[in-house]
């Protein structure tokens, strides 16, 4: 099966911060300035797909941040998930999406250019091949593997006002310090 609107509909949607590993289900994500890497073993013919939002965790940031919305934590989960599933590192191959500059205004470099930049470094360093990616650029992405075939499927979308505003919303949580909890612990 390789109609991408067949494989969209069945496939299971990786929200940020997120991955998945499958054999035989879509693995499916909607990016703005965040990366998602498909990652793909053809002897197995296994494949996982991970979503996130910063290149690195930085000790200094927010300390309720999810580790996971790092690229430098998300893209071990991910392919620690692809070892589980017995996956050989020498025999990965990888697809990379996303890093949209949907919002100029982040930290003057864009948000999406780090992420993007990281993710090439990442897999250089790991010795992973990137096979195709779509990078860059003011697009939001609806990105879809299918995990049979290491098949990804691209579709570039205007950044619309919802895309544009949970970014901004994102941005901010970047620049403010959590609230503290009226909380008394006894």
């Amino acid at each position: 099966m390789s109609n991408p609107r067949d494989l969209e509909r069945l496939a299971r949607n990786v929200n940020p911060g997120g991955w998945a590993v499958d054999s035989e289900r879509p693995i499916a994500t909607l990016l703005g300035s965040c990366v998602a890497v498909c990652l793909w073993d053809p002897t197995l013919r296994v494949g996982g797909l991970n979503h996130f939002m910063l290149p690195k965790y930085e000790k200094t940031a927010n300390k309720d941040l999810d580790i996971l919305l790092c690229g430098n934590f998300c893209m071990e989960a991910l392919m620690n998930g692809m070892l589980a599933r017995g996956a050989q590192k020498k025999r990965l191959q990888a697809k990379a999406f996303g890093g949209g500059n949907v919002l100029s205004s982040l930290t003057g470099v864009s948000i999406g250019q780090r992420n993007a930049e990281f993710a090439h470094e990442w897999l250089t360093r790991e010795g992973i091949p990137l096979l195709a990616s779509d990078l860059m650029g003011p697009w939001s992405r609806k990105v879809i593997l299918n995990p049979q075939s290491g098949e990804a499927f691209c579709k570039r979308g205007q950044t619309t006002q919802s895309i544009a505003e949970a970014e901004k919303s994102y941005e901010s949580t970047l620049v403010l310090a959590p609230k503290k909890a009226d909380i008394e612990l006894f």
